[in-house]
């Protein structure tokens, strides 16, 4: 058994999560279960190799097109997820959000709209603003702590000949729903009907529940599609800067390759990035089924205090990721109060829900990817908050 439980102490490390909370926050000095990584150790095959590669004094313009590159690509989803890729398909790209900005401006026109089921991932909202596409809400339902896409209102948005794109998020940040293959076909279906573009976020793709299974798009359709990814929120190393995309279509990589690097001169990669990411799809496949065992725990755990310390806070039931969505809505005071006493009496740092959208200004988002030791500070901290606000 790895140890999950090690405690490392990130702060002076230039974080994000931890050394600069105030920034979010407007305060130091909070334990924070914010930011999207992990506060896990990289495995030992990553590191071992990103050592060695260290003690090599030259770091020059490095190549991702490669078969040693793509190889390992391929044999992650053959292992992990059960799909047989193509090497062409595979293509280099420094971050998912800047993957989705290029597709958005090669397949969809100015003032088009782009569907998106909402609550999403923030800086989704801002890559299609900032690209001046026009966002489309396609809600999620919500009922019984448990999220479903409403498909009568998204084929109405997708009816829509303005609206050019749908960004799917697969497996979904921050409710946490892997759709089923059922689900995706309908998509898949509504899309090509109505000649809509498919962007597919897959980063949380490996992790995941118990029993839970992800089916990659790629699986589904190889036509009108674009599946973006990478391997840092699954092995934490988002700070090495590594990406992939999966692009069926031949004319759509030439024209996402003249972008990347002809006008936007991005032909060389990190080198650690890359490595870590060959390394950790080629020899680090139990490393990730220990990692979801640790949080699958953690979430277990967290479950079982909520409900038995803090009753009013619901649950959504978690498929994916290592964030959980906490339904507050039956708390007996606004957002904006309970975030003021979660700074000021428990000194901790939890995500609003309102930045994503949707239905979200009623629920918390939680990051549990961390020792359980500090799982069960942040969750005490969050009850001491909240009896202080109930008088206790």
């Amino acid at each position: 058994m790895l140890n999950f439980d090690q405690v490392i102490d990130r702060n002076g490390t230039f974080c994000t999560q931890w050394d600069f909370v105030q920034d979010r926050f407007g305060t130091s000095n909070l334990l924070p279960f914010t930011i999207s990584d992990t506060d896990f150790a990289l495995p030992d095959e990553v590191m071992d190799m990103l050592s060695k590669r260290l003690k090599h004094p030259v770091f020059g313009y490095t190549r991702w097109n490669h078969a040693a590159f793509k190889n390992s690509v391929n044999y992650w989803y053959e292992r992990r997820l059960n799909t047989q890729i193509e090497e062409d398909w595979i293509q280099y790209s420094p971050s998912v959000i800047y993957s989705i900005s290029i597709l958005l401006q090669i397949v969809s026109s100015e003032n088009s709209g782009v569907v998106l089921q909402t609550p999403a991932y923030d800086a989704f909202f801002k890559v299609i603003r900032e690209n001046k596409r026009n966002l489309v809400e396609n809600p999620l339902s919500y009922n019984n702590a448990r999220y479903t896409i409403d498909f009568i209102d998204l084929e109405e948005k997708l009816a829509q000949p303005q609206n050019e794109v749908l960004l799917l998020c697969s497996p979904h940040n921050p409710t946490g729903r892997v759709w089923t293959k059922k689900e995706l076909e309908r998509i898949v279906e509504l899309c090509q009907k109505y000649h809509v573009f498919l962007i597919v976020d897959e980063i949380h793709m490996d992790v995941l529940r118990k029993g839970i299974k992800h089916y990659p798009i790629v699986n589904i359709t190889q036509r009108n599609v674009a599946s973006v990814s990478s391997g840092t929120k699954t092995f934490n190393f988002p700070g090495l800067i590594f990406s992939y995309l999966l692009l069926p279509d031949k004319k759509l990589r030439e024209n996402f390759q003249k972008l990347l690097k002809g006008r936007d001169g991005l032909s060389s990669v990190s080198t650690m990035g890359m490595l870590a990411t060959m390394t950790a799809y080629q020899s680090c496949e139990n490393w990730v089924s220990e990692l979801n065992d640790y949080l699958d725990q953690n979430i277990s755990y967290a479950t079982q205090f909520l409900q038995k310390e803090i009753p009013e806070i619901k649950v959504v039931s978690s498929e994916a990721t290592y964030l959980m969505w906490l339904d507050v809505s039956m708390l007996d005071f606004p957002m904006e109060q309970l975030q003021k006493a979660l700074i000021n009496v428990g000194k901790v740092a939890i995500m609003d829900g309102k930045v994503y959208g949707g239905n979200g200004e009623y629920f918390l988002r939680l990051n549990v990817g961390c020792p359980c030791s500090k799982v069960i500070d942040g969750l005490n901290r969050l009850k001491k908050s909240i009896d202080s606000l109930n008088g206790c």
